[in-house]
């Protein structure tokens, strides 16, 4: 039998008790959050005739999301992240901001703290077998189009198993392996040698992968780089790029994937450029330049403040 009750004032009332709207204490903008989400959900309840069964099999998901720690990986999945990016997107056109450099998801596997230096850094600790040397370079330019000197560039990626140093359940890298951060030189250029990635999938038995089983979809991420910019006078700038021609690029279940943000990994085998990189053997190119925005009335407004892991 279907019952519709929402819309009475016996509901409504209750509402309000249960987000604390009729207390004084407490903070009054998680009262106006709660209080829209409790009715959003209470007239999703109405209007799909959700069961009891299905209410209390949702709370036991939860409870093993928590307990899995796979929030972050879950919101992503869902397309949290990249909505609160077009809305950024939209903020920015509505000032009159172009990004010439498109931002895209942070991911929920930044450690802070990670080695710094300047112009150049070595990223990898040379102990992943199947690691294929790769060198990656670029100039960060001034929201006027000029190199950026002392310009702070954050970088970290998996290694050839799709783990991240800090979140390894094999305990085989050591910290901050992969996480650097390198300050960008007179020229405003930064330099790394590392490995090339790879991508990764959602913990098959875990609770994101179990939904969006139910959803008919995979959990696959391309092989991928992130990044942190930021610099004095600018917008702290959060993306990521793709390596060209993985076969998840396009198909990416967190959808951090936007054009511009693709780019080729270019092999080299000459013994000239081998020595030129200083590099043991054939090796992997990849260069990939970032262009930053000034502050919005001297307030960087798109920093995000959020939980991360710090060493």
């Amino acid at each position: 039998m279907e019952v519709k009750i929402f819309n009475t004032q016996d509901v409504q009332d209750f509402l309000r008790v249960a987000s604390g709207l009729e207390q004084e204490g407490g903070n009054p903008r998680v009262k106006q959050i709660i209080h829209r989400v409790l009715s959003d959900l209470y007239k999703a309840i109405e209007d799909l005739n959700i069961t009891s069964d299905e209410y209390w099999a949702g709370v036991a998901y939860l409870n093993q999301l928590g307990a899995n720690q796979e929030a972050g990986l879950l919101s992503p999945g869902l397309g949290f992240d990249h909505y609160l990016d077009m809305r950024m997107d939209a903020e920015d056109a509505a000032l009159g901001i172009e990004n010439a450099t498109p931002r895209t998801i942070e991911g929920p596997l930044y450690v802070a703290g990670a080695p710094e230096s300047v112009g150049y850094a070595r990223m990898d600790d040379g102990s992943d077998p199947n690691g294929h040397t790769l060198i990656l370079h670029g100039t960060i330019f001034d929201a006027d189009g000029k190199p950026l000197p002392n310009a702070k560039v954050e970088i970290w990626h998996a290694n050839t198993k799709g783990f991240y140093s800090h979140f390894d359940p094999t305990g085989e890298q050591q910290a901050f392996n992969m996480r650097r951060s390198i300050i960008t030189d007179e020229n405003g250029q930064y330099r790394v040698r590392t490995i090339l990635p790879a991508g990764y999938g959602c913990p098959p038995e875990g609770p994101t992968q179990q939904l969006l089983n139910q959803l008919g979809r995979h959990g696959n991420r391309p092989a991928h780089i992130h990044y942190f910019v930021s610099a004095d006078g600018h917008r702290k700038l959060t993306t990521q790029i793709n390596v060209a021609g993985d076969p998840y690029t396009y198909d990416d279940f967190a959808y951090a994937t936007r054009e511009g943000l693709v780019v080729d990994a270019v092999e080299h085998t000459d013994p000239e450029a081998i020595k030129a990189n200083d590099v043991e053997g054939p090796f992997a190119e990849m260069v990939f330049d970032l262009k930053l925005t000034r502050l919005v009335d001297g307030v960087d407004n798109q920093v995000v403040d959020r939980p991360r892991l710090a060493v």
